[in-house]
């Protein structure tokens, strides 16, 4: 295991038939190619969308701290709930649905927000969101204390810089897979 490789979450056939899972052909993610060809869409939401749809994985390495603080839990990219449980590190259908669905809301809640998704912008959407909800001063206290949490030693915030159309597409495709009951395998 190359641990310098990075992570890649790659879509496999479940439940597993042997004692390996069975990657998904990449013709059933085919069509996000369309994506990366349409006019005036960001470079990295073009590139992510090709790569889905030449090898049905995602390199998902530069969403994990993203996708953690959106969902409240970590390692969730790396399966490591899953890990531990079953000892392979899979994200069955139903966890491809709850990330699908995490990452859906966050697209919708940033949109007055425009394209570019910050450390900043983040931080505002999910405050709009908690402000609102049962027991906010809690869940904004524990979102200050998350958001700080990834702050560096200096105090600086992650110099997250993502397209918001980028983050449609990763959703896309934890989408896929729940909806065709693929599970995706944390490759690291």
């Amino acid at each position: 295991m190359a641990l310098d490789k990075g992570l890649d979450n790659v879509a496999v056939h479940w439940p597993r038939t042997n004692r390996f899972y069975d990657p998904v052909a990449p013709a059933e993610f085919v069509d996000f190619g369309a994506v990366a060809d349409a006019p005036d869409i960001a470079a990295p939401t073009g590139a992510l969308a090709l790569h889905i749809a030449k090898t049905g994985t995602v390199r998902a390495t530069a969403y994990t701290e993203l996708v953690d603080l959106l969902l409240g839990l970590e390692g969730v990219l790396y399966a490591t709930d899953a890990a531990a449980e079953d000892e392979d590190p899979v994200i069955d259908p139903d966890g491809c649905a709850w990330i699908a669905g995490g990452l859906e809301r966050f697209v919708e809640g940033h949109q007055p927000y425009g394209d570019l998704v910050t450390f900043d912008s983040v931080a505002n959407v999910m405050r709009a969101a908690v402000a609102g909800g049962r027991l906010a001063e809690q869940q904004l206290r524990w979102l200050d204390h998350r958001l700080a949490a990834l702050r560096d030693d200096a105090g600086n915030a992650p110099h997250w810089s993502f397209a918001r159309t980028e983050l449609a597409v990763l959703s896309g495709f934890y989408r896929r897979c729940a909806e065709r009951g693929f599970a995706v395998f944390a490759d690291y």
